[in-house]
């Protein structure tokens, strides 16, 4: 399996990859681990999850530069990867016990009864390569806390980063076993959810890879969390701050280059502000400077491949070839190349790409509204329901129009962002599940009542 820095198209390392008996003795190992891994107490986990973001922290250098080689992630942004992952394990180490804890159940007869919350084994993950790190930890801190033991089939272009974080996991004092990586291509995952010994999966990905996996798991009758892909609208009423809000939208737009399911995506401006808006945001997107992603002062490098780059082309071609308008120019891929330049498409109509896919990269589409009513119509016009934004300085307005939004999460005049306090999950195209906070916890645990007659 090849690691190749996008950037610069350079081979990095060639990693070799499990033959089926290696994944069979992983698969072994790690039920092995499960036995006397979830008889250990939560206080016992919990302390070895902070082990983890100690060494997480120790190592931030280390693990932020290989991020950055090998899917082209500015370095700056790489750090706040990597810390991020350390916050998460400290908040399932502080907060899992309670999550977990026996919760009583008093019966009108005065029987009583009561829930506990027990692993289920092991929990496979199949990742993707845009936050190489985060979306793992985000996966593996509760379920590791949970007494579960994980499993990752990390996407083929980041093959580093899948061992680094194993070697995480392993610095931390966690036993053999508990977390391993497969490197393994998308064929062999059927193989894994198949066995016996491996009990759900959850999977960060595109919708496609949903329904693959998801039907998988099914015949097996095995549970699946899924968070595939997001169109998520950012909508700015006339009363709002626009300039705040054109920087943030700027930001959400352009952070990890456009390459995360939660970036605006779809710009739903209305009338009065709209000329004002698009100016801003063109202006903040313009002063995004291009650059090698090792570089401090890079606001962007590359997509993470070159199939990649000249996909999301194809999708701004052939909407401004329907007669997308083109507000910012931005440039075709050179050939081979994962180099890319933003651009912002405004009239567009939904048998546009631009309309109605997801654009995975620096792309923004623009819609000008007449009113609210039109905004919530057109955020609500799309398969996907990942997250949302909204804006406006009327409080009122803003708790009952987030109500009428049709998406997991609707982050009021902000960026929309994941936190290990809140719960992270779509609806519709975009998913089912949730990650994170308590929810995410107890997604991979047996709900057990347990009646005292």
């Amino acid at each position: 399996m090849k690691s190749i820095n996008p950037y610069t198209g350079e081979l990095l390392k060639d990693v070799e990859e499990h033959s089926e008996e290696d994944i069979d003795i992983i698969i072994n190992k790690g039920e092995a681990a499960f036995q006397g891994w979830k008889k250990r107490s939560i206080a016992e986990r919990s302390s070895l999850m902070n082990k983890a973001a100690e060494i997480l922290r120790k190592n931030k250098e280390k693990y932020a530069e290989i991020i950055s080689l090998e899917m082209g992630k500015v370095i700056s942004e790489s750090r706040a990867e990597v810390e991020k992952c350390a916050w998460v394990c400290e908040y399932y180490a502080e907060k899992s016990a309670g999550f977990l804890k026996d919760e009583p159940i008093y019966l009108p007869d005065r029987k009583k009864a009561k829930v506990v919350y027990d692993p289920m084994g092991i929990i496979l993950a199949v990742m993707p390569w845009n936050f190489p790190f985060w979306q793992v930890f985000r996966f593996a801190a509760p379920n590791l806390t949970a007494g579960n033991t994980g499993l990752l089939k990390h996407a083929s272009n980041v093959p580093q980063c899948a061992l680094a974080i194993e070697e995480v996991f392993t610095k931390a004092g966690f036993p053999k076993g508990v977390f391993q990586t497969l490197i393994i291509g998308s064929k062999e995952v059927e193989k894994v959810i198949n066995h016996s010994k491996v009990k759900a999966v959850t999977l960060t990905g595109s919708e496609k890879a949903g329904q693959i996996i998801s039907a998988q798991a099914g015949k097996q009758i095995k549970k699946t969390v899924l968070e595939l892909g997001g169109s998520d609208p950012f909508i700015v009423l006339k009363d709002a701050d626009i300039e705040v809000a054109a920087e943030t939208a700027a930001k959400s737009r352009m952070i990890n280059f456009g390459q995360s399911c939660i970036a605006a995506k779809r710009f739903i401006i209305e009338a009065p502000v709209y000329d004002q808006f698009i100016k801003a945001f063109k202006t903040h997107i313009q002063n995004y400077q291009s650059g090698d992603p090792l570089d401090e002062k890079t606001g962007y490098a590359c997509m993470a491949r070159p199939d990649l780059a000249e996909e999301l082309y194809q999708q701004v071609k052939s909407s401004i070839d329907q007669g997308a308008k083109v507000i910012l120019e931005g440039s075709r891929p050179d050939k081979g190349k994962a180099n890319f330049k933003p651009y912002i498409l405004g009239d567009l109509s939904p048998d546009m790409p631009a309309y109605s896919e997801e654009l995975f990269g620096p792309v923004a589409a623009v819609f000008k509204v007449k009113d609210e009513k039109e905004a919530i119509a057109m955020a609500n016009d799309s398969d996907f329901g990942l997250g949302s934004a909204l804006w406006t300085s009327d409080a009122a307005k803003a708790d009952r129009l987030a109500r009428e939004i049709e998406s997991g999460a609707v982050f009021i005049n902000s960026m929309v962002a994941s936190n290990p306090h809140l719960p992270f999950g779509g609806i519709k195209n975009s998913g089912y599940g949730r990650e994170l906070a308590e929810n995410g916890i107890k997604e991979f645990v047996n709900i057990k009542t347990v009646f005292i007659g």
